[in-house]
């Protein structure tokens, strides 16, 4: 009975959830397009009509490209769990490797591989179709596929070791092995902030040394105004994959670096690039970091609670098609993993707004951080050209950006900038 109204349950929330993404998803395709013959007046100085127009058919690609993955994977969520798809792999693996860890890293690394093969089309059309088509794209199909390879070994070198632990930690701390978990969760993301920007971004981009001495004076006068240390300024070689551009610090501790999209040092001038450095420094000093950090260390803990709970739960199991119990005494921890972090999006996707609103306020502090320490007027520049050459569309729907976006509708943060400059 219970495992029949958790069913009902799962249904349920997939069917609002599709309801709710066509909806949002329609209001901004009606919006961008209903807004597309003409540049916002507070742009219209500043931005031409053709790039305006290439901005929403961007956005417009962009939003019907997520509906159809929208509904392939929702197809597959329902296949692997409703329809069978991951009790029949299950019990392929087993009958291959009988009970014990190889088992179970096998089905982990497996339904990793199948949802990988099915994903590469899409992310391949994204690349060579969608981006190559309003001219974003820059990667050859070699680096493309050298990516891909690298990708997956790296995963599977840290992901199955990581997998390893916790499996372990599963079936042999009792019941608060989900607070074991977490601890080792928690080291390992931290661990991953120390070593990305020296060993795992280098495998994928070249980092030089910022070159341009008046650029680098003008940066390190900015981290002494504001009192913060790097390791060092880099340029990243993002143009080679593609015309998008940004800034970011990465590295945790006495480990942090500065790093430059060289798509973004061409296009901007030096006092937009100051300003734009101002607003990630923002997100430092004001500790958003930090409280993202601990957020995000404070869900995982409630979720893995809750994993906790459910693993023991054999309606968890059965409303999502599943038969965990291969031999008499024995469960599937893997198996768990795979149905928890399958369903947790359905079920959590209503709260998007919420994480949205605490990100655009972050943002908001980070802009009024750079307009004390540099002209906001070369952040709203700067903010200009970005939207520009990244085909961010001015005219996003309210409602859909509310659900989805980390960052302000660009023409209310750039009027909360003015405000600060005046």
């Amino acid at each position: 009975m219970y495992s029949l109204a958790f069913s009902i349950l799962f249904v349920s929330f997939i069917i609002l959830t599709l309801l709710v993404r066509f909806w949002l998803a329609s209001r901004q395709l009606r919006h961008v397009l209903a807004h597309r013959s003409a540049v916002p007046a507070e742009f219209a100085e500043k931005i031409p009509l053709a790039a305006h127009q290439k901005a929403a058919d961007y956005t417009i690609a962009r939003t019907q490209y997520g509906l159809l993955t929208l509904m392939v994977n929702t197809v597959v969520l329902v296949g692997f769990t409703l329809l069978g798809g991951l009790q029949w792999l299950s019990l392929q693996i087993f009958q291959a490797t009988g009970p014990g860890m190889v088992y179970q890293l096998a089905l982990l690394a497996a339904f990793a591989l199948i949802s990988g093969l099915i994903d590469l089309p899409f992310d391949y059309y994204k690349q060579f179709g969608l981006e190559q088509r309003f001219g974003f794209n820059k990667m050859s199909k070699g680096l493309f596929f050298g990516d891909l390879i690298k990708g997956s070994l790296l995963a599977a070198a840290i992901g199955l070791p990581l997998a390893w632990v916790v499996l372990t930690l599963m079936n042999q701390t009792g019941d608060l092995w989900w607070l074991y978990t977490w601890v080792v969760w928690s080291g390992f993301q931290l661990l991953m902030m120390v070593l990305f920007p020296t060993v795992i971004a280098p495998l994928f981009n070249k980092f030089t040394p910022l070159e341009d001495q008046s650029l680098k004076a003008r940066i390190e006068g900015l981290m002494t105004r504001v009192g913060f240390a790097s390791k060092g300024l880099f340029v990243m070689d993002g143009s080679k994959r593609s015309a998008h551009g940004n800034a970011y610090f990465s590295g945790f501790g006495a480990n942090k670096r500065i790093v430059f999209f060289d798509t973004l040092l061409s296009r901007l001038q030096p006092q937009e690039i100051e300003a734009v450095l101002a607003h990630e420094l923002g997100h430092f000093k004001l500790k958003h970091i930090i409280k993202r950090i601990s957020m995000m260390f404070a869900i995982s803990l409630g979720f893995l609670a809750l994993l906790g709970y459910l693993k023991t739960q054999p309606w968890f199991y059965d409303g999502l098609g599943v038969n965990p119990l291969l031999l008499p005494g024995q469960g599937n921890d893997a198996m768990a993993l795979l149905l928890f972090m399958l369903v947790l999006p359905v079920f959590t996707f209503l709260f998007n707004p919420l994480t949205s609103l605490g990100s655009r306020k972050h943002e908001f502090e980070a802009d009024a951080f750079a307009a004390k320490h540099t002209d906001a007027r070369d952040l709203v520049s700067a903010l200009v050209k970005m939207y520009e050459d990244n085909a961010s569309t001015l005219t996003p729907d309210p409602l859909h950006s509310a659900f989805y976006d980390s960052h302000p509708p660009a023409s209310v943060r750039i009027r909360q900038l003015n405000l600060a400059a005046s």
